[in-house]
């Protein structure tokens, strides 16, 4: 069953689909939603319904956070995808691209939301508690935030395609020095929506420019931003978790913390190594059956 379900999927394929790139957004998305789950949970209370965390009353599942986010994954392949298709798109206009590739972005997202204010207004017009309403629609919608950064990221390209990652994070470093060390205001975290996010989708540029390199960047991506991480969570005073946590001081996601973008760089490194792996893999295969095994993906022979 799984092997004529592979079959089909080969032959719809495009001919220059990345196949490695595609299961490596599909990994991300996956992890999104789950680490959403992981965050959000309905809770019964006295009739009505909250969200809270199971995080907050089982912190020893911080170590699953570090699977299940994968939002740095997303940006990396995004970031990829989005300057090659605008140099293959160059021809058609900034505006063009950017508004036909916001619509393929949200094309999904419109009947989510048309189904659950629906279902919204429905439950308060049989009268639903509105708590109750209100902590259904937040679990559904919550999720969704990400999709606003990238379309914003994406609509940006020219000028993110030339930015160095370094750049972004020097400044995520800057704002959690001022935040953290020096007592500045805590509205100064949410630059590093951007700038955050903006570090996997630069990184993503540069594989596609095809100036990343191969193994040994994806190696020093990923014991790098661990050490990095590990260090920052052991003497910085950061959370464990790469999720936020309701109630907890800091959190690593609202805003992203230095902790949460290092930890996106060994990801991001992870990704690379995987893509390596993939293409000698297929090299190992081609020298057994050299008829049999198919072309190896796009992202796969960069990353040699």
């Amino acid at each position: 069953m799984i092997g004529d379900l592979v079959r089909r999927v080969e032959q719809a394929t495009p001919a220059g689909r990345d196949r490695a790139v595609d299961a490596l957004r599909a990994l991300a998305i996956l992890g999104v939603v789950l680490g959403h789950w992981l965050v959000t949970a309905p809770v019964a209370d006295s009739g009505a319904l909250r969200v809270t965390s199971p995080l907050k009353y089982m912190p020893w599942l911080a170590p699953v956070s570090w699977l299940l986010q994968t939002m740095a994954v997303f940006f990396f392949v995004g970031g990829r995808v989005a300057v090659e298709s605008h140099d293959r798109d160059r021809g058609a206009g900034h505006m063009r691209w950017t508004a036909a590739r916001t619509a393929r972005l949200f094309r999904p997202v419109v009947p989510v939301l048309r189904v659950w204010s629906a279902v919204a207004v429905a439950t308060l017009a049989a009268g639903a508690d509105p708590g109750t309403v209100y902590a259904l629609v937040k679990l559904v919608w919550s999720p969704m935030w990400f999709l606003v950064v990238f379309a914003a990221l994406t609509a940006a390209t020219p000028l993110t395609a030339r930015l160095h990652p370094v750049g972004p994070l020097a400044a995520v470093a800057a704002v959690d020095l001022v935040r953290f060390g020096l007592g500045g205001p805590s509205w100064l975290g949410w630059i590093n929506v951007g700038t955050g996010w903006l570090v996997p989708y630069c990184l993503g540029a540069l594989w596609a420019r095809g100036r990343l390199g191969g193994r040994m960047t994806g190696w020093a991506l990923l014991l790098g931003g661990a050490a990095a991480t590990a260090g920052l969570v052991l003497w910085a005073g950061y959370p464990a978790s790469m999720v936020g946590v309701p109630g907890a001081p800091v959190s690593n996601q609202a805003p992203p913390t230095l902790a949460a973008v290092t930890f996106g760089l060994a990801q991001c490194g992870a990704a690379l190594a995987v893509c390596w792996a993939a293409f000698h893999g297929y090299e190992r295969r081609r020298e057994r059956t050299p008829r049999e095994a198919p072309a190896p993906s796009q992202a796969a022979r960069e990353s040699r």
